[in-house]
């Protein structure tokens, strides 16, 4: 992902695809007094989040912050220029004395008067080679008045470069190169924080709307479940009234009624705050979509995917953000430790400076002189600084190297980390698929023994009280499985996130402008 100057723009191409349809069947759930339905898919929820979700907004910012720094850090090639006028005008008061014929001796007070005007400049700065470097050019022009003597004028200046290239110390790596290379791998680093920050968001609110669907499809259950246990008590009265059945044995009936619309109350207050976990994770304005109902336009799925745990690896090797941004403060370290190393080093530099001189009564004669290039001056020479101990540097170094191989060994260990992470995930999946299959047969098992009890207990042959129970059972049965499915579909995307992956699994794709 690349960083422009623009604001980070999102897509999410090709679609999510629609899952398969759950064992439930269950229909839209309707409230008692309905807000207004919003219909939404997993796409619809996964593009929604990713432009105003909180997190994501917050996150987006660091990237153009450090860009900001990678482009002020560049600053440090950035040229000075000096200008400077000056005059400066200086009134000097002498005293004379004169002797005079009859052996008196008088003073006289006189002033000179000296004036002078001063022009400077240069443009100054260092090279991305280390090169410092300075281009200036003086002149100055000076008036002097003196009592009985004629005005005396005159000018001066110098025009020329100056130059020093480091040969050791500061040569291949110096301050600025080295604020530079670890601005960018900041820049690299908050990138791989928004992606990971991405990767969580999605995941949240892929959860979310699994965990909403399931707590959809529970609240049908338990709906169920109350329809059946009422039926069960309307069937015992006509035959309390018709004489066939003990009125004891409707106090039963009535418990498990009461019992059901408990449930279903506690299934409805959790599909209510399934609801706003959703929300949260979708809006930055909470307000607007506080009287929504979100009502998923997909179903669970319980479709087998098989995964092989050395692709996994593979995977969360090289996509985690996490790991990308270990390996990252691995680099910024090793950078770090260039710099140390060239600072061992005695500071050798060549210098050279060349220019010309200029003279005459006013400005425009060291002008003219600037232009005929008649007198030159340069030197050059090599300067050498050796520190004796060298303690700051040799120390940094050590402490450095130690700090290098310490986030060496932390990247190693989010390595094995992540694979145990994923070898866990991988197995949960697989555990998941199976549960599903054994929750289905409990719940076919659970519905074929509560028809054959009811048709015993129809013809007097069973009791109330194992009608109800296997009917609790059946009920127990139905949310397990979609229990089980819902944790199975959870699960995958969990395992999709460990491997760092998300993204690509749900062909989002993140572009800068």
């Amino acid at each position: 992902m690349k960083i422009f100057f623009g604001v980070l723009a999102l897509s999410a191409t090709a679609a999510l695809g629609v899952r398969a349809q759950t064992l439930t069947n269950a229909s839209p759930i309707d409230t008692e007094n309905p807000a207004k339905v919003r219909e939404l898919s997993l796409k619809d929820c996964v593009q929604t989040a990713l432009q105003h979700n909180f997190d994501v907004q917050i996150e987006r910012y660091d990237p153009l912050i450090q860009l900001a720094a990678l482009h002020g850090a560049y600053g440090g090639y950035d040229p000075t220029l000096n200008l400077s006028a000056t005059h400066n005008h200086n009134n000097l008061a002498e005293f004379q004395t004169v002797n005079e014929t009859n052996g008196a001796s008088l003073f006289i007070a006189s002033s000179t008067l000296t004036d002078v005007n001063a022009l400077n400049t240069d443009v100054g700065g260092f090279s991305p080679w280390g090169l410092q470097y300075d281009l200036f050019g003086s002149a100055a022009e000076s008036a002097v008045t003196q009592p009985y003597s004629p005005l005396q004028e005159a000018s001066s200046g110098q025009v020329g470069v100056k130059v020093t290239q480091p040969l050791l110390k500061n040569l291949w790596i110096d301050n600025t190169r080295l604020t530079i290379q670890v601005a960018k791998v900041t820049l690299e680093h908050s990138e791989q924080a928004l992606r990971n920050q991405f990767i969580t968001t999605v995941a949240a609110v892929q959860n979310a709307y699994y965990e909403l669907i399931y707590a959809r499809d529970n609240v049908t259950v338990q709906q169920e479940a109350l329809t059946l246990a009422q039926t069960q008590l309307d069937q015992d009265r006509q035959r309390v009234q018709l004489g066939s059945l003990a009125p004891l044995d409707v106090q039963q009936d009535e418990s498990l009624v009461a019992t059901s619309q408990a449930n279903l109350i506690a299934a409805w207050n959790t599909l209510s705050v399934d609801q706003n976990t959703l929300k949260n994770l979708l809006t930055d304005d909470y307000v607007s979509w506080h009287a929504l109902s979100i009502q998923p336009a997909e179903s669970l799925s319980e479709a087998l995917q098989l995964f092989d745990v050395q692709d996994c690896w593979g995977r969360g090797m090289t996509k985690r953000p996490d790991l990308l941004q270990a390996r990252l403060d691995v680099e910024s370290q090793g950078i770090t430790l260039k710099f140390d190393r060239n600072q061992l080093y005695p500071s050798l530099d060549l210098n050279g400076e060349y220019g010309y001189n200029g003279d005459g009564r006013v400005f425009s004669g060291v002008f003219d002189q600037y232009g005929d290039a008649n007198h030159p001056f340069y030197y050059y020479g090599a300067s050498l600084s050796v520190p004796l101990s060298n303690a700051k540097a040799r120390n940094t170094l050590k402490s450095d190297k130690a700090t290098l191989k310490q986030k060496l060994l932390t990247l190693k260990q989010l390595e094995q980390t992540i694979m145990v992470d994923i070898d866990n995930a991988v197995k949960q999946v697989a555990s998941d698929y199976q549960q599903v299959q054994a929750q289905r047969q409990a719940r076919i098992y659970a519905a074929a023994a509560l028809d054959a009890e009811q048709k015993k207990y129809n013809v007097g042959k069973s009791t109330t009280f194992t009608v109800l129970q296997l009917q609790s059972t059946l009920t127990t049965d139905r949310g397990n499985e979609i229990r089980a499915i819902a944790s199975y579909d959870e699960d995958i995307a969990k395992l999709s996130q460990a491997e760092g992956a998300t993204l690509d699994d749900l062909n989002i794709s993140l572009e800068a402008k």
